[in-house]
């Protein structure tokens, strides 16, 4: 099976390259990352694993979603975003999410 090539962006704009399985779920991408800390990412270093979330396309993804449910392009380096956010919205909550926007003060802009 082959290998995922994944370049994680902070809201900083720092960026740090990861390879993962395409059986690694959210959670355990989350893991590796906060067990395996990039040393140019000190100032944005986070106290638990369980705050760190992965946007991809936009979307964040739940914690049991795989690498290769995603189906990314095998041999090419995918782009996903690493926010630290305690909860997650629900999934299908579109009116909510639009409403929350609204009143959040820690959200990101993706271009």
């Amino acid at each position: 099976m082959s290998q995922v090539h994944l370049r994680l962006i902070l809201v900083s704009g720092k960026t740090q390259d990861f390879t993962f399985s395409p059986n690694d779920s959210a959670t355990d991408i989350a893991k590796h990352v906060f067990e395996n800390w990039p040393t140019g990412w000190e100032e944005e270093r986070v106290s638990s694993p369980s705050i760190l979330r992965l946007i991809f396309q936009g979307r964040f993804l739940h914690g049991n979603v795989t690498l290769g449910a995603l189906k990314l392009p095998p041999g090419r380096t995918t782009v996903m975003h690493l926010v630290a956010r305690e909860t997650l919205p629900e999934p299908n909550s579109h009116g909510q999410r639009n409403r929350e926007k609204t009143t959040e003060s820690n959200c990101c802009l993706l271009l």
